[in-house]
């Protein structure tokens, strides 16, 4: 089945690659068949030509489900293998298209950490991971653990593993159809983590430590445990599922689980969601009873001079009347000395300035000077734009005082 020597020489070249890198290493485990890092499937899934010599093997791109729906070899006898973490784009669906495959005479090897209920079910197995609460790169790297195999040809052969060796294993099994390949010692005894299903005229071959198949192990001299392993196959076509694609032909549903779904699945948290909906509904009622209806805010009127002043200022300035505005801004001003000096401004004579300077407290000069700017632009008949600035500042600086 598998030529030892020539998987030897190729991990001994991709062992090269992966421990020559100057990228820090992954340790988390993926089980991605392109991955490079210790815990990914790469080595394995380069391998599997050598591995299985002579089979036709089909990397599957799509989902198993929708596979087998478009499946036009559906009378050749094959082997599905999986080798992942957990079966998450399985379906309850493409569960059931799993079982009719063996049921017809096919074969599937499938190792895990997690198994889904209805897989499980179906099956009449279940399992016991100690370890499942467990998810920090350090604490998984203390996990060490002794594997066996059954078979009369393995049987006085143990395989060490130093490192993220869950304690996983098949905790109840139906005995009519289930033999136990395999087993791990746990607190000194031994318990089953390969099994053997038989399912109509095919059979499950399952595994609960999908970490022997890793980049890491199979660096460490652990190839002889791969081998014994899927020897248990037949010489059939290969189906390799890598699991990357959901199904597109499966219940719509599944694909979008609803949380009330998951809600009323159960007894306990039905009647929470239940009640919490009454409390809420509760709580709307009495507390809209007890509250005020709101009082608008009635906003005071607003003093819309200054916005209408500056409406008709920047009229002017888009019509460029200068002149215009120049006379309006020495209205302004000597309206500004009737009101506020209580000074007659019809006569700007000498004595009308000196009184200005007086009671303003300007300098009789700076009076003098803005007078006579005054009554030089109220005589043109055009004024420019920097006059007109000049003119401004004057007064400003004139009323300051």
């Amino acid at each position: 089945m598998m030529k030892l020597a020539s998987i030897l020489k190729a991990l001994f070249i991709v062992s090269t690659v992966i421990f020559t890198s100057c990228k820090k290493t992954d340790w988390k485990e993926n089980y991605r068949e392109k991955e490079k890092s210790p815990f990914g499937n790469y080595i394995i899934s380069n391998e599997a030509n050598t591995l299985f010599e002579g089979q036709e093997i089909t990397v599957l791109k799509d989902n198993f489900y929708d596979y087998l729906l478009l499946d036009s070899d559906s009378t050749k006898t094959r082997n599905y293998i999986l080798l992942k973490n957990a079966a998450y784009k399985q379906t309850a669906a493409g569960t059931t298209a799993l079982l009719e495959f063996v049921k017809q005479g096919n074969s599937a090897f499938i190792s895990l950490n997690f198994f889904k209920e209805n897989f499980k079910e179906q099956l009449e197995f279940t399992t016991n991971d100690l370890d499942k609460d467990i998810f920090s790169t350090a604490d998984f790297k203390k996990l060490k653990g002794t594997f066996y195999l059954k078979n009369k040809d393995f049987r006085d052969k143990t395989y060490h593993f130093e490192r993220n060796i869950r304690r996983n294993y098949f905790l109840q099994y139906n005995k009519n159809k289930t033999i136990v390949l395999g087993t791990t010692k746990i607190d000194g005894e031994e318990v089953p983590n390969f099994i053997k299903i038989y399912h109509g005229k095919g059979a499950f071959y399952l595994h609960t430590n999908p970490v022997v198949f890793t980049n890491y192990y199979l660096l460490n001299n652990k190839v002889e445990y791969v081998e014994n392993l899927l020897s248990y196959l037949s010489k059939d076509a290969i189906l390799w599922d890598v699991h990357l694609k959901t199904s597109r032909y499966s219940d719509a549903d599944e694909k979008k689980p609803s949380i009330f779904k998951f809600f009323l699945k159960h007894k306990t948290l039905t009647w929470f969601l239940v009640v919490s909906l009454a409390g809420l509904l509760l709580f709307m009622l009495f507390n809209a009873r007890r509250k005020q209806r709101a009082i608008p805010v009635i906003a005071p009127l607003k003093n819309t001079t200054v916005a209408f002043t500056q409406t008709i200022s920047n009229l002017y300035l888009s019509e460029g009347d200068h002149k215009n505005l120049v006379d309006k801004k020495i209205a302004f001003f000597l309206e500004k000395v009737r009101s506020k000096y209580l000074i007659e401004t019809s006569n700007l004579s000498a004595g009308f300035i000196e009184k200005l300077a007086a009671k303003s407290g300007n300098e009789i000069q700076k009076t003098k000077y803005l007078i006579h700017t005054i009554i030089t632009l109220n005589k043109k008949l055009e004024c420019s734009e920097e006059e007109l600035i000049g003119l401004h500042k004057m007064i400003e600086n004139f009323l300051k005082k």
